[in-house]
């Protein structure tokens, strides 16, 4: 995109599990960037069969004066593949290598490869650092932040996981020119979520910006990603393991994450299942009486402009039903929604089936 440039900071406040994100161009193969990590011990890059060309004989070269050994594992692309068998990879390469409690692991990659490092690195010998370097507008501006790290379950999604804090983490912009165009709108469905739940004049910029980070333009995505990481460290600061506050985060990820299970992991991408899903979230705020048409149709149109669809897939109100049901915030089997209301503010609360089931019969084929 551009020249190197000293990178903005964002601070997650955690206590003793603090860290800052740092934003800007040229960061991966500047040694400087990583000068917070532990140094003269061993590292290892997680990364997948797309990025690995791209970038990790660039990051290892910039970690070698800090390691004494730097390696690489890398996986098969893709939401498909984040199960078992591929987090076996990862510790198939820390056990052959000889690899100690103080190693450190680098996620490069999308938010798939942070959130599977994340969780080898809570689980190799109960737990060694590890460093989020992300490479997607999706994983630049949520998974990457926050320390949520699990893998798939058929019946769920990132159901069998643990809350683990990176030491770091580096969101290099640059990558972002290398994605494709499916991928940025994907990630600009976690972009867009942060206007209703938070920040209204943030919802109004990014309708004022959407076609230029649609176009990659250095600016508005530095602006987007510095804004979205400074409300999700806000957040997560006040409620690390989502106890409370924190589950405003997950708005449209309720029926999101039913539209990835139910079609199969991968049909669609995480994006844009949460970008449907919160056009479904949204029709339902509105039948609960919490937000008004007119605001339903401007957050709709703003998806509809990134590239994401609004539409979901026909899988059936009793399959939607069923798979929301092991959603993490059900509770006794009752499904709980993030719903907004009033706009720029969300809440958790149930829904009546028979609302629900009037809103996936509009929002869906």
């Amino acid at each position: 995109m551009q020249a190197s440039s000293d990178p903005r900071q964002v601070h997650i406040a955690l206590g003793q599990r603090s860290y800052p994100i740092l934003i800007g161009t040229g960061l991966i193969g500047r040694p400087s960037t990583w000068e917070s990590v532990s140094s003269g011990v061993g590292a290892v890059i997680v990364t997948n069969q797309l990025v690995a060309p791209l970038y990790a004989d660039r990051l290892a070269r910039a970690l070698s004066p800090r390691h004494a050994s730097v390696r690489t594992v890398t996986l098969p692309d893709g939401e498909e593949h984040k199960h078992w068998q591929t987090l076996n990879l990862i510790f198939d390469g820390l056990l052959e290598s000889g690899c100690d409690r103080k190693t450190v692991l680098y996620a490069l990659g999308g938010g798939v490869v942070g959130d599977m490092t994340g969780f080898a690195a809570a689980c190799y010998m109960r737990g060694v650092p590890f460093v989020q370097v992300p490479t997607t507008l999706l994983a630049q501006v949520d998974s990457s932040v926050g320390g949520k790290t699990a893998i798939n379950h058929s019946l769920g999604k990132n159901m069998i996981g643990a809350f683990y804090q990176p030491q770091l983490v580096v969101c290099d912009l640059d990558t972002l020119a290398t994605l494709p165009d499916r991928e940025m709108s994907a990630g600009l469905a976690e972009v867009i979520k942060y206007g209703p739940i938070a920040d209204l004049e943030f919802l109004g910029w990014i309708e004022d910006h959407i076609d230029a980070l649609r176009a990659r333009d250095p600016q508005a995505l530095a602006h987007a990603v510095r804004r979205s990481c400074e409300i999700k460290a806000w957040v997560v600061g006040q409620d690390e393991r989502e106890t409370g506050l924190r589950v405003i985060l997950n708005f449209g990820h309720t029926f999101g994450h039913a539209i990835e299970a139910g079609l199969g992991y991968g049909q669609w991408l995480h994006g844009e299942a949460v970008g449907c899903g919160m056009v479904m979230a949204l029709h339902l705020s509105h039948r609960l009486g919490l937000v008004d048409a007119a605001f339903v149709d401007r957050c709709v149109a703003l998806i509809r402009r990134a590239g994401l669809p609004t539409m979901g897939p026909a899988l059936g109100a009793d399959r939607y039903l069923e798979l929301m049901r092991v959603d993490k915030k059900a509770e006794a089997g009752e499904i709980r929604f993030v719903v907004i209301g009033p706009p720029g503010q969300a809440q958790l609360r149930p829904a009546p089936d028979a609302l629900v089931r009037e809103v996936i019969a509009d929002c869906c084929r």
